[in-house]
């Protein structure tokens, strides 16, 4: 699906075709976007190399199955920056990350992405309800898209934080393997967003830095230094989330060894107190004809009460030494 936009009389007009598109670019004081939907080579490469004459390298890393990580390349009259945008399922707590490709021209910006992007329909929405100011260049056009895609960052961490606070209080109470699981899900989603939004603060920097005056005018360049901003308080987000989550695993693995420690407490004091019982009864088990008392009358009560009071000392002395 290709979607292609003309600013005219501050407002945005889609529909353009491929000739009409050609023609506005030769005016200066037009601002174009192109986005295109598309999974495999087809019209939409037609338009990448017909009427922008993009790098075949640039349209090589478009249309390529895997995801490359973010990145800005310079290539004089046009900008190629690759982002990413993410999607959390909250059922399920999988996290995916999907790449969003900006060319970045003096008049225009053409987004490419494989599947539907939250960041593209949502810039999408606020030009059609006139809530972007179109005036700007293409300089802010694609600043708004890239501060979309940071800002969705925020949800999906915020929401990750709750889990594994919700989860650190199940594990203190009753630690099981489940909650385990679930926390190095969560864990390993949060390494993944720190991977993720790590490059995408360098690309934020580049912009911020205004290492490319050519494309990105001046007054734009602190609303660059929003989007950086943001992209470093996402990063102290994640970090906070993975030190919270391996709290988690500290807790889970310290509830499990206190339990265990119980168990083998009881099961030791169990042995202990039965040890000589054990004993009593294995000596006056025995089948010999001259065993002590043997024919004593009250021998097997005084057997019993012998053991009772060596279990229940045993006992009282655990707990004056405080071991139970």
């Amino acid at each position: 699906m290709i979607t292609a936009s003309l600013r005219t009389d501050g407002h945005m007009r889609s529909g353009l075709t491929l000739e009409e598109a050609q023609q506005a670019l030769a005016a200066p004081g037009n601002l174009i976007w192109i986005d295109i939907e598309e999974a495999e080579r087809g019209e939409g490469e037609r338009w990448l190399r017909e009427v922008f004459g993009f790098h075949p390298l640039t349209i090589d890393d478009c249309y390529n199955n895997r995801i490359d990580p973010p990145k800005i390349d310079d290539h004089g009259d046009y900008l190629f920056v690759i982002i990413h945008t993410v999607d959390f399922d909250a059922e399920t707590g999988e996290l995916s990350a999907h790449e969003l490709d900006m060319y970045v021209g003096r008049n225009y910006v053409v987004s490419f992405h494989k599947r539907p992007v939250y960041a593209v329909t949502e810039l999408r929405r606020r030009a059609n309800a006139n809530s972007v100011d179109v005036e700007h260049g293409a300089d802010f056009l694609a600043h708004s898209l890239f501060d979309i895609a940071v800002d969705d960052f925020h949800p999906i961490v915020e929401r990750l934080d709750d889990q594994i606070g919700a989860i650190q209080e199940q594990v203190i109470d009753r630690p099981d393997k489940r909650l385990l699981e679930q926390t190095l899900a969560l864990r390993h989603g949060a390494q993944r967003l720190r991977r993720t939004i790590l490059p995408q603060r360098d690309v934020a920097a580049r912009f911020a830095r205004g290492e490319y005056p050519h494309i990105i005018g001046a007054q734009s360049l602190f609303y660059y230094r929003d989007i950086y901003d943001h992209t470093v308080r996402v990063e102290e987000m994640i970090e906070a989330v993975r030190e919270l989550s391996d709290s988690t695993l500290n807790t889970y693995l310290g509830a499990i060894n206190n339990r265990t420690n119980e168990v083998m407490k009881a099961l030791a004091i169990t042995a202990v107190v039965f040890l000589p019982l054990t004993l009593i009864v294995g000596i006056y088990g025995t089948n010999f004809e001259n065993v002590p008392e043997f024919t004593w009358r009250y021998g097997y009560l005084g057997m019993w009460i012998v053991m009772i009071v060596i279990a229940a000392g045993l006992l009282a002395w655990f707990r004056w030494r405080r071991w139970i």
